[in-house]
């Protein structure tokens, strides 16, 4: 059998390099190999480079616009909204316009909203009272001041131990700079909602409110808000309440014053609301008994629907009592 080569192959001798006419052919050869392919995209440090993915810019935040309180801010809201809207037009002609005003810094107009969160307007009125009195005034409302109050302080004036966790979670946000007035004044709307949100106590509610009625903004739109919410079923004749999540296509063509538009449907509200009924009944009258007992009972009937008509309404009406600058 042939010898098979199983043993390493033994080493050549070096040959003498090739002629400088070999080597150019040779390299010429390697560079149109390397030519012919495909070339490994490599991350470039040059952003201007076009294989370089370019960065997406971070959306911009708006500021505020004109609050409404600021001259001729509202006739031009109104000149906007009875233009956009012919139906909100001849809710506008029925009522004063709104004036927009509020005498509290925004730390005060926080405490006070969380102070009257669900009590009765009358009830928190008197909780309120006794504690700018427990502070010493209305300037006493700071928050060092907040925070030095015990929750037994609290507690003895009417404030529950969670609004009293509430009320120093706000005054120590605002200690460790988290949050300021003039930070809060100077924020778009979008960013405001997300740190006051960061207070506990503080909702998407209270901020609306906080932001339409302390701060004037002209462009919020409380679309959680029953009583604004009944307002545009009311305006447009819709068959159902509006969902939460149909407000702002409903109410898009009041933009950029969205603020004047709700605050026109707790209007409607207001007017649609049951009237009281007459103390003495109209139409034919049932002949009383000999004693009057008749009468006295009909007449009782009356008055208790009455009290529970006024009630209705005062409920309805709560929420935009309990904030201050409403006009």
């Amino acid at each position: 059998m042939g010898e098979q080569s199983l043993s390493q192959p033994k080493p050549q001798p070096l040959s003498p390099s090739p002629p400088a006419s070999s080597s150019a052919a040779a390299a010429s050869t390697s560079r149109a190999s390397a030519a012919s392919r495909p070339k490994k995209a490599h991350p470039s440090s040059d952003p201007s480079a076009p294989n370089h993915p370019a960065k997406k810019p971070r959306p911009a935040l708006s500021a505020p616009g004109r609050p409404l309180s600021a001259d001729g801010e509202v006739a031009a809201a109104i000149r906007h909204l009875r233009a956009a809207d012919p139906a909100l037009a001849a809710v506008i002609d029925a009522h004063e316009p709104p004036a927009f005003h509020c005498p509290h810094r925004p730390f005060h107009s926080l405490v006070r909203s969380i102070l009257y969160q669900q009590l009765a307007f009358k009830a928190a009125s008197s909780v309120y009272s006794r504690f700018i009195a427990l502070l010493g005034g209305e300037a006493g409302v700071v928050p060092d001041a907040v925070l030095a109050l015990t929750p037994h302080q609290l507690r003895q004036i009417g404030v529950s131990p969670r609004k009293a966790s509430y009320l120093h979670d706000l005054a120590r946000k605002y200690a460790t700079g988290i949050l300021s007035d003039a930070a809060i004044v100077s924020m778009d709307d979008r960013s405001l909602a997300a740190m006051l949100t960061m207070v506990n106590g503080i909702g998407a509610w209270s901020v609306h409110m906080f932001m339409i009625f302390s701060l004037a903004r002209p462009d919020v739109l409380p679309s959680a808000d029953l009583g604004v919410r009944k307002g545009v079923q009311m305006l447009y004749g819709l068959d159902d309440v509006p969902r939460p999540s149909q407000m702002d296509k409903l109410c898009e063509r009041w933009r950029p014053y969205r603020s004047v538009g709700a605050w026109y449907m707790w209007r409607v509200i207001e007017s649609k609301a049951p009237q009281p009924a007459p103390a003495i009944p109209v139409g034919p009258l049932t002949l009383p008994a000999p004693d009057g007992q008749l009468m006295l009972e009909h007449h009782q009937h009356h008055q208790q629907q009455q009290q529970h008509q006024e009630q209705t309404v005062i409920q309805m009406i709560d929420p935009l009592q309990m904030l201050p600058g409403m006009g």
